[in-house]
């Protein structure tokens, strides 16, 4: 029963992930006002996450993300998925238990704000693994660099992060 709700948790989080990111873009240069959106409609309607949507979907994680969280997501950016080797988002979408691992080590539970974030040495995922939190040049959450944070929405944050994180890695 912990690994269900462990792998729900872990789904919602990789949607929060995803709806991040879309608010991230979508917001860029709007103060910060009550979110009424949840991680996933954020993510769609931000339009420059497409990637992380469509491996949401694929992974099964769209209604866990839409949950009531709080969650905070660590979410790649189209730009970050792009960095990886080619093939490897298609042979991702088509393996549903590694996918799945990767989104939700992208996904803590609770919400972090950046000056959360900056204060911790590391943060639990839903995936089960640890991010490493380091602040010594920036901020940099295991190897991705934080571009943009506190995008809020209404069941949780996110950070946009320049790289695909990796369990494990």
């Amino acid at each position: 029963m912990t690994q269900n709700r462990n792998s729900k948790i872990a789904c919602a989080i990789a949607v929060l992930f995803l709806a991040s990111s879309f608010a991230v873009t979508a917001s860029a240069g709007h103060h910060e006002k009550k979110a009424s959106h949840d991680i996933v409609d954020t993510a769609v309607s931000a339009g420059s996450f497409e990637t992380l949507v469509a491996a949401v979907k694929a992974a099964g994680l769209v209604d866990t993300l839409k949950g009531d969280g709080p969650f905070t997501v660590f979410a790649p950016s189209d730009e970050a998925f792009a960095k990886l080797p080619e093939g490897t988002v298609e042979a991702l979408l088509k393996d549903k238990d590694k996918l799945t691992a990767i989104l939700t080590y992208h996904v803590v539970p609770g919400r972090f704000k950046a000056e959360d974030v900056v204060a911790k040495r590391s943060l639990p995922t839903v995936q089960g693994g640890s991010l490493h939190i380091d602040t010594s040049d920036g901020v940099k959450v295991g190897n991705a660099t934080v571009v943009q944070t506190d995008i809020q929405t209404s069941n949780g944050v996110i950070h946009v992060i320049d790289t695909v994180l990796m369990p494990g890695s």
